[in-house]
């Protein structure tokens, strides 16, 4: 159908630049790459959902903002407000080479990623000094992003995919190495030790006005009248994968009841017309290949 297609296009542009980089994935034949996990492992399922990475994703960016350091370095050095769909991709490959992909295609996107942190560097407004590989940014950085994965997941999954309690502590156990690699330290790896970990921080959590400024782009965002209403409708999906502390501190006021019955309804009203373009992922069937040892080039799948 044209208008399954047209979405898959629009989606793969916007996501992976309209390239897919299957090389990344479908060789050397056996490789485990770097988590060693296969089809059904929670790290596999969490990352594999579109619609749970994609609002999961909102909210990990919101929840991260309030750190001031770290928005610090976002305000200061990311590119975000002049070519936020690259700084989409150029994430969106990241999670996607690291978790599908071969060891030395993980292993050369964090050797990327830590020499580009090694010049991030600079001073707060209330001055006190940042630095991107400060073990403990890297993180609250992670945390708060897989926190926000696997919560966007649970939520938008169907409800027999749904993780087990101990499914979930996998999921944080097997996702850790990536953060480990870029340099942080004392990573959670279980449910109750993110939870303990996000409520260790809240006294350095506060919002500042580059929260609120990126907090408005991301409401905003889109190419089109039609991705600024997509994304304005995943954005409120995302408000409710918060914690309750993190939308007040945020300003943001939506009553509980919004976001259940009307908000989370359409995010996966969305979510579903997506995962429907998109099909069958050629990124998993190339890794899926590869971890096999067998021939990794798939063809008649789309997007990971």
């Amino acid at each position: 159908m044209w208008l399954r297609a047209r979405i898959r296009e629009e989606m793969t542009a916007a996501i992976h630049g309209g390239d897919l980089k299957l090389d990344l994935y479908a060789g050397p034949s056996g490789d485990p790459g770097l988590l060693a996990i296969a089809p059904g492992d929670p790290a596999w399922r969490v990352h594999g959902h579109p619609a749970g990475m994609m609002i999961g994703g909102f909210a990990a960016l919101m929840l991260q903002s309030l750190h001031p350091l770290a928005m610090a370095g976002v305000d200061q050095f990311s590119d975000y407000r002049t070519d936020p769909i690259g700084r989409l991709n150029r994430t969106a490959r990241f999670i996607t080479t690291t978790t599908f992909g071969s060891r030395p295609a993980a292993e050369e996107a964090i050797a990327v990623v830590r020499r580009i942190h090694a010049r991030v560097h600079g001073a707060a407004p209330d001055g006190r000094p940042y630095r991107a590989d400060d073990p403990e940014l890297l993180t609250w950085v992670h945390t708060t992003e897989v926190r926000s994965f696997l919560t966007g997941y649970q939520v938008y999954a169907p409800h027999r995919l749904r993780l087990t309690d101990a499914e979930c502590d996998a999921y944080y156990a097997q996702a850790a190495p990536v953060a480990e690699a870029l340099g942080a330290r004392e990573v959670p790896h279980s449910v109750h030790a993110v939870e303990r970990y996000l409520d260790r921080m809240r006294p350095q959590l506060r919002v500042t006005p580059a929260a609120l400024e990126s907090l408005r782009f991301l409401r905003g965002f889109g190419r089109n009248r039609r991705e600024r209403w997509v994304t304005r409708l995943l954005m409120n999906g995302s408000i409710g994968l918060l914690p309750a502390w993190a939308r007040a501190e945020l300003r943001l006021h939506r009553p509980a009841a919004v976001r259940v019955v009307w908000d989370r309804p359409q995010a996966t009203a969305v979510g579903r017309v997506l995962g429907w373009a998109r099909g069958p992922s050629e990124i998993h069937a190339a890794a899926r290949s590869r971890l096999a040892g067998a021939p990794g080039e798939m063809h008649g799948e789309m997007h990971s």
